[in-house]
């Protein structure tokens, strides 16, 4: 809902959502490339990342270590035993010493001994930072894991509670802060927690879900004064839409921000006439 009524006040105002709710600090977006694949061999993850790489021309990529928090009968992304221990030096391997590299545990260990263990492998490997190396409400075992380790460490895609965030802030429980603008609840509340981390010198690259999801994170971050050097990225949508002040493509590993009034862009109206409006009786 606010996506929709920030872009309706940015169509009246004439202006960008980034300028409804700040300073425009940023109008070229760095991504780095997000990957899955937890449920393939090494081998096979490392052709399918450098793959995607390759098709987006990111500058920056991010893989995934451990496995996911939980399993269902259906996915078990598990992989092999031994999978993150060889995936974390094949990836420098094959992207070599000027790739900016990314890990995300996705809050899988529940010792934070074991995180640290992992944390000191990506730290010989050079990656930039460790992403939810334990579960995200474990906030004092999150901040063990960042006193013991040199790697900044991210955290946040999954954290609803701004109280979560501004107690990891005061404890110095967290080096680069990763609210959803969709699970955090919207564009504004997101960007208090990239202010939060502003104050006490951290940085901020939000998490981000799929769909148009990446055109919001634009505007977001376009108002933030401490993005991240990269930002994440999934893909581009499949809503056909125009953008007039923007390709919405990566040029160079960056995304231009579209500076057209409120999202600046315009949805085909033909694949809107496709869906109506559900309404409760």
């Amino acid at each position: 809902m606010e996506f929709a009524i920030l872009d309706m006040m940015g169509r009246i105002a004439g202006k960008p959502v980034g300028e409804l709710v700040g300073e425009i600090h940023n109008t070229h977006i760095p991504v780095y490339q997000a990957t899955e694949w937890r449920d393939k061999s090494v081998d096979e993850s490392v052709a399918l990342i450098k793959e995607a790489v390759e098709k987006s021309q990111a500058t920056a990529v991010k893989i995934k270590v451990g496995a996911l928090m939980f399993m269902t009968k259906d996915l078990d992304a598990r992989g092999p035993s031994d999978r993150t221990e060889q995936i974390i030096p094949k990836i420098r391997e094959a992207f070599g010493d000027d790739m900016t590299l990314y890990s995300d545990a996705n809050g899988y260990y529940r010792d934070s001994q074991e995180a640290i263990r992992v944390g000191k492998l990506l730290q010989e490997y050079n990656y930039a930072y460790f992403e939810e190396p334990v579960f995200f409400d474990w906030l004092d075992g999150n901040k063990e894991v960042t006193d013991a380790l040199d790697i900044p460490i991210a955290g946040g895609e999954q954290q609803h509670s701004i109280y979560g965030f501004r107690w990891l802030l005061a404890n110095e429980g967290i080096d680069v802060v990763q609210p959803d603008h969709f699970y955090f609840g919207g564009i504004i509340r997101s960007l208090k927690v990239a202010r939060m981390g502003h104050a006490m010198g951290k940085t901020c690259i939000p998490h981000l879900s799929g769909g148009l999801g990446y055109l919001y994170m634009l505007h977001l971050v376009s108002a933030m004064p401490n993005r991240g050097a990269h930002i994440e990225f999934k893909g581009y949508e499949r809503i056909p839409i125009e953008c007039a002040t923007s390709s919405l493509r990566l040029e160079n590993g960056r995304i231009q921000v579209p500076t057209g009034p409120g999202l600046g862009i315009e949805i085909d109206p033909d694949y809107l006439k496709r869906y109506r409006s559900v309404r409760e009786a």
